[in-house]
């Protein structure tokens, strides 16, 4: 006699539930009692229909009903990004069969730029343990600026997640796109010999193509790694006037 195998069901994500509580507090006490309800009635909504479909249908009236004026007791979020990752929290807990990580890569798929931007900036609040790393990996190709920003810029999950490799891609992506490095979480735990070559070269890249050097930069390079020579040259570069002077704050009296 045989028995069929049971294959056991796919691991929930492990979420951040306080982290979910906190946005609930802050998006409630910014609404009317207009907004109130309807809020409560798409939370219920979903309740009942917990679905892909369900939510982006609701995620869709999100920025009607609740408007996207950013909100100064969350920094870089607006009230409906706060819904939508909400939403997003709520599905992925009452989800149920198949692998939690189709359903978030569906959701993600299947969201317009802002839609797919609130999914990276919640992520590593998605899923604590990095199970959707090749989904991050894939956002990261894209060429929308604001997309791959919500990923590279004030996020954990890269920090987190990310192998030396994937890192140091993102950060000369970063800079090739023009963003601010010095909002990428971890820049200073990262720092070693070769991302100080990588940094070095990209500086070297963009003196050749006559560009504006990024003044966050530094950031990305270990200057007590350098060496004598690698010091030299851009105490110079300072001197020529070729890279900001605040370069020299980072550079020994002696180099």
């Amino acid at each position: 006699m045989t028995m069929d195998a049971i294959s056991p069901a796919p691991a929930p994500l492990a979420m951040r539930h306080a982290a979910f509580a906190e946005r609930r507090r802050l998006l409630d006490a910014q609404l009317d009692d207009a907004t109130h309800d309807w809020w409560q009635q798409a939370l219920a909504q979903l309740a009942r229909q917990p679905s892909a479909n369900t939510l982006m249908l609701l995620s869709s009236q999100c920025k009607r009903r609740l408007g996207d004026a950013p909100l100064a007791v969350a920094r870089g979020w607006n009230r409906t990004q706060l819904a939508r990752a909400l939403l997003m929290a709520q599905l992925l807990e009452q989800h149920t069969g198949s692998d939690p990580l189709l359903l978030l890569r569906q959701l993600f798929l299947w969201g317009d730029d802002q839609e797919k931007i609130v999914l990276l900036k919640a992520l590593d609040d998605l899923d604590s343990e990095g199970r959707s790393l090749e989904l991050a990996l894939q956002a990261g190709r894209t060429n929308n600026r604001e997309v791959f920003a919500a990923l590279a810029l004030d996020n954990p999950f890269p920090a987190r997640h990310y192998n030396e490799r994937a890192f140091h891609q993102l950060l000369l992506k970063t800079l090739g796109m023009g963003l601010d490095s010095r909002g990428i979480n971890g820049l200073h735990q990262r720092h070693s010999l070769p991302l100080n070559q990588l940094a070095l070269e990209h500086m070297e890249e963009q003196l050749a193509a006559q560009r504006s050097v990024s003044d966050g930069l530094p950031q990305a390079i270990a200057f007590d790694l350098l060496s004598t020579a690698q010091r030299q040259r851009l105490r110079h570069l300072c001197q020529q006037q070729r890279l900001p002077p605040h370069w020299l704050e980072h550079l020994p009296g002696d180099a």
